[in-house]
C-alpha cells in the first residue's frame, strides 16, 4: 500500500510539474468536454482536433477561421489532453507573447534564462501556436519564431497552430512549412462568431482568444 501511494504521489507530482511548466493554468477550463459541439460549423474541426489528440505523432495541426469560433479552445483541449492523457510536455502560447517572452530573456538584464526558454519551446512534445500571424514582429522575432517552426518542422515534432489572419501575412518560408500536406492536417473552420455579447461563454473565455 505504501509502495502504491507513493507511485500515485509521483505520478501527481510529475503531471503538476507538466501543467505548471506548459502556460496552460488560465486554460486548463477549455477542454474536449467542454467544447459547445452544437455551434453550427463545428463539428469537423472537433472531430479533427479530437482525432489529432489521441495521436499526433510526426503530425502538425493547422486551425485557421475567423475570430470567435473556438481555434483556441480546440487547441487548449488537444494540450490539456496530451499532458493529462499522455503524460507529454506541453507548451502553450499566443505568438505576439510567445516573442514578447523570447525578448525578454534575451535581455542580458532579465535574470532570465534565454537559451533555457528558447529550449523548451522549441523542442516540447507538443507545442501549441495561437494566433500565428497577429504578431508585430521585428526581424530578430521573426527569425526566433522561423527557428522554432523549422526545427520542428525537420524533426517533426507535433505542432498545432492557430491563425486567423489571410495567409499573404504569414511569411513564405514559415507557411511552405506549415501547408505542407504531408506533414499538416490543415482545418478551416466556417462558422459565425459565437462569441456574442450577453453570450455566458464570454464568461469564460477572455476576448482575444479565437
Amino acid at each position: 500500500t505504501t509502495c502504491v501511494c507513493k507511485e500515485q504521489e509521483i505520478r501527481q507530482a510529475n503531471l503538476e510539474s507538466l501543467h505548471r511548466l506548459s502556460n496552460l493554468s488560465s486554460l486548463a477550463h477549455l477542454t474536449f468536454d467542454t467544447f459547445d459541439r452544437d455551434v453550427p460549423g463545428v463539428e469537423d474541426a472537433f472531430g479533427t482536433a479530437f482525432e489529432y489528440a489521441q495521436n499526433p505523432s510526426q503530425h502538425w495541426l493547422f486551425l485557421q477561421g475567423p475570430v470567435g469560433v473556438g481555434k483556441t479552445h480546440l487547441a487548449a483541449a488537444v494540450a490539456n489532453y496530451a499532458i493529462s492523457y499522455q503524460k507529454v510536455s506541453t507548451y502553450f502560447d499566443e505568438v505576439p507573447d510567445l516573442l514578447d517572452h523570447l525578448r525578454a530573456t534575451f535581455d542580458p538584464n532579465s535574470g532570465a534564462g534565454y537559451d533555457e526558454r528558447f529550449q523548451l519551446i522549441r523542442d516540447a512534445g507538443l507545442l501549441v501556436l495561437d494566433d500565428l500571424g497577429t504578431e508585430n514582429a521585428t526581424p530578430w522575432a521573426r527569425e526566433k519564431l522561423y527557428q522554432v517552426i523549422n526545427h520542428r518542422y525537420m524533426e517533426q515534432l507535433p505542432t498545432v497552430i492557430t491563425s486567423n489572419v489571410d495567409h499573404k501575412k504569414v511569411e513564405d518560408r514559415i507557411l511552405s512549412r506549415i501547408l505542407d500536406y504531408r506533414l499538416t492536417q490543415y482545418v478551416e473552420i466556417d462558422a459565425e462568431d459565437f462569441r456574442r455579447p450577453g453570450d455566458p461563454r464570454l464568461m469564460r473565455r477572455t476576448n482575444r482568444r479565437g
